[in-house]
């Protein structure tokens, strides 16, 4: 990559970082109310993220076959119960993250 290229590729990075910071204060004023679909879709995506997320990482799961998506299972139902107990989704995601690689790496290698 040539100079300017490099140049030409961190300002557009640049004004495209800038736009998506900046277009909802444009569009959506302090002054004005927020329209009923945006509050709408603050409180249903973030739902629907984590449902997509869930989908994708057990997409690959065969029950048919051993451990039958055990590792997955618990993983799933440790990062649940501890977000239910302390509200910390950076804490929800860590352990189970931890629970499932050392599920798959020692007790179901």
């Amino acid at each position: 990559m040539t100079p300017a290229q490099a140049l030409i590729t961190i300002s557009i990075i640049a004004v495209a970082t800038l736009l998506t910071r900046a277009l909802p204060f444009w569009l959506f004023p302090g002054d004005k109310p927020t329209p009923k679909y945006i509050i709408y879709l603050g409180s249903a995506l973030p739902c629907a993220t984590i449902g997509m997320l869930l989908v994708y990482c057990i997409k690959s799961v065969q029950p048919s076959l051993w451990p039958h998506g055990l590792p997955e299972l618990l993983a799933i139902a440790v990062t649940v119960g501890m977000q239910l107990w302390k509200r910390n989704s950076l804490i929800s995601i860590v352990s189970g993250t931890v629970v499932y690689m050392v599920l798959i790496q020692s007790v179901f290698a």
